[in-house]
């Protein structure tokens, strides 16, 4: 007999978050379309993109991807964006970048990340894991990220899963950077159902148990 495991569907809304003009909207243009072009106007607001992925032979993930106007930081809109009024619809990852060239938005990107964590979190109560973007490597990088530890050590100190230098124009670490973050969802969001249905199990071995009590007499 041919038992097949059984397949899964995932939703997952990721945030792209960081100041602006580092970058979002090519990445993401680059991530879903495969299409790069140094024409952009600045996002407003938000804008939005969808890919699907067949991570693998029964695994689908769906990613919404939340572009979010770099000047939005840290106001009080970002918590409309970050969360929703939908059961399981919160955001559960973050890709937060900065310029290479501009030493400024490095300096944004722990507020960016206070931020984050402060607004949502997973059903646990943990931060969402976030993966840090050293965008726009195809330019000549300040000579504060020319020491790749120095961003090891930052992203060990303010909770990064992770890191990648990324270019959009010439497409480096667009796919890898984004595999990273959705490979570390996927882990815990299993995590997740998994500690979910062992306390099914267990709810319902209680009611059996309770059951057996009730129904027993001594003679």
């Amino acid at each position: 007999m041919d038992i097949r495991p059984e397949s899964s569907e995932y939703l997952f809304k990721i945030l792209v978050i960081g100041d602006l003009a580092t970058g979002k909207t090519s990445f993401i243009r680059r991530y879903v379309h495969q299409l790069f072009t140094s024409h952009y106007r600045a996002t407003i607001g938000v804008d939005f993109a969808l890919r699907v992925i067949h991570w693998d032979a029964n695994t689908v993930v769906r990613l919404q991807l939340w572009d979010i106007a770099g000047q939005e930081r840290f106001g009080s809109m970002t918590r409309v964006y970050y969360k929703s009024t939908l059961p399981k619809q919160d955001a559960v990852g973050a890709l937060v970048h900065f310029d290479v060239t501009k030493v400024q938005t490095f300096d944004a990107v722990k507020k960016w990340k206070e931020d984050l964590d402060s607004k949502v979190t997973l059903p646990d109560g943990s931060p969402i894991p976030a993966v840090l973007v050293a965008n726009k490597c195809d330019l000549n990088k300040n000579e504060a990220f020319t020491d790749p530890s120095v961003i090891d050590e930052f992203c060990r100190v303010h909770g990064f899963v992770g890191w990648y230098f990324a270019s959009a124009k010439d497409n480096v670490n667009i796919e890898e950077t984004v595999t990273l973050l959705v490979s570390e969802i996927l882990n815990r969001s299993r995590s997740q159902d998994r500690q979910e249905q062992d306390n099914e199990y267990i709810s319902l071995d209680d009611e059996t148990s309770r059951g057996r009590k009730k129904n027993s007499c001594s003679c």
